[in-house]
């Protein structure tokens, strides 16, 4: 009898176990921003598993990815809003499914020593990644003190040089996001962090994406990922596992926990409640429509793309509300 329990145990796990693998593969690339890199808390923390969604996580840096997605080598991808649209504007059709979070100071602007605030740069160089929305971050602090875009002059810039350009001296003022930002403030000696993300909250809303095609074949399966994600934030927002989250974050990205504890912070992490509110029409930047209006209509202006994309018909906050919904 004993071994006839093992044989119909070790049979019914393989069951399972075949069930599990005809389930459809999921493929999410990520990179290394706080509220993408978060999914490997849902990997390692068995939260996929949890909900019976099969994943494959896929690591790229952030540009490749979205060629990735693009490609039709992946099903979803963290992106910030702005880029959603511009995947949109170019072919690779998404639908925002789950707002991760929003930037909450680490896009910043570093100056050089001598500069002490955005009024400091009239006149002066800038070293930008011209097009992308520090770009638009880039503009907005500008008109937010008394500057227009033609008071500096734009240094095209890829962000991960942002410290050797500023190094460099070429330039009063570097824009760049996590890590890079950290680091020039941290090489230059003397520079300065003279605006933020944290300045203007919802300027940079960070986002999963999912295909189209992916979307409507697997609805059930993208309702489970949502899930898991939600089992992430819970994971963060409970005090007595931040040590292991920061040391899962940055094994993930190859920095020290020292390090990555220090600028956590500047992503704000949103709960699914806080989400929704996010996911309520109306403009400017306290929802994620009016800030995707506002960088539809940057990028349309500095030509990253001609035509105006439809922003409403590619964002779905159903999946917020059901999850929530479901809680109840």
């Amino acid at each position: 009898m004993k071994k006839m329990s093992r044989i119909l145990v070790a049979a019914s796990f393989a069951v399972a176990a075949s069930l599990y693998a005809e389930k459809p593969l999921l493929k999410i690339g990520y990179s290394d921003w706080p509220g993408w890199t978060a999914w490997e808390i849902a990997d390692k923390k068995g939260f996929f598993k949890k909900h019976d969604v099969n994943v494959k996580l896929e690591w790229f840096e952030y540009g490749p990815s979205m060629d990735a997605f693009a490609a039709k080598k992946i099903d979803a991808v963290g992106v910030a809003n702005g880029d959603a649209m511009v995947l949109n504007a170019t072919g690779a059709r998404n639908v925002t499914i789950l707002i991760n979070d929003y930037s909450n100071g680490n896009d910043k602007i570093v100056g050089a020593p001598g500069i002490k605030s955005i009024k400091d740069l009239k006149g002066k160089k800038v070293g930008v990644e011209i097009g992308c929305l520090s770009h638009a971050l880039l503009i907005d602090a500008l008109k937010r003190n008394g500057l227009k875009e033609s008071d500096v002059t734009l240094v095209n810039m890829p962000t991960h040089q942002a410290v050797q350009t500023l190094e460099s001296g070429e330039v009063s003022a570097v824009v760049a996001w996590v890590p890079h930002s950290v680091n020039a403030l941290e090489v230059v000696k003397g520079s300065k962090q003279i605006f933020s993300s944290a300045d203007e909250p919802g300027i940079i809303y960070d986002v999963l994406v999912v295909s189209q095609e992916s979307l409507m074949k697997n609805k059930a399966e993208w309702k489970k990922v949502v899930a898991a994600w939600y089992d992430v934030i819970d994971f963060l927002m409970d005090p007595k596992n931040k040590d292991e989250a920061v040391k899962i974050l940055a094994a993930r990205v190859g920095i020290s926990e020292k390090k990555y504890a220090e600028f956590i912070g500047g992503t704000k992490f949103l709960t699914a409640e806080e989400a929704l509110a996010f996911f309520k029409k109306s403009a400017g930047f306290g929802s994620i429509y009016g800030s995707s209006h506002n960088i539809d209509d940057f990028f349309v202006k500095n030509k990253v793309y001609d035509a105006h994309v439809d922003v409403d018909r590619y964002i779905m906050p159903s999946f917020t509300k059901e999850f929530i919904n479901g809680k109840k």
